[in-house]
């Protein structure tokens, strides 16, 4: 019966954490996006570079093609990210616009 209060007790605590977590994380890759990626999509696409991301020929159709194209970027632009900021543009681009 205590560990059932203790987990009751302690379950909004570490659900608030991984949010915090994942919200950290979209807001870490919104800026690396904003800062490194928007500029480069509105010279090569038009407009504010968004619409990129949502054209109907896309290249981009997966996860893992995504994960690829990040790091296309990262190579061919060489902005020189580190995995974890890779990752935090996927989550975040993947959250905004691709939702696979």
């Amino acid at each position: 019966m205590k560990h059932i209060l203790l987990i009751s007790l302690l379950l909004p605590a570490l659900t608030s954490l991984s949010v915090s977590a994942a919200d950290s994380t979209l807001l870490a890759g919104q800026k690396l996006v904003s800062t490194h990626c928007i500029s480069c999509h509105a010279s090569s696409y038009g407009g504010d570079g968004s619409g990129i991301y949502t054209r109907d020929y896309r290249k981009v159709r997966s996860l893992n093609g995504l994960k690829a194209q990040v790091t296309n970027c990262n190579t061919m632009l060489n902005l020189k990210w580190f995995d974890d900021e890779e990752q935090q543009v996927v989550q975040y681009l993947n959250h905004t616009y691709y939702h696979f």
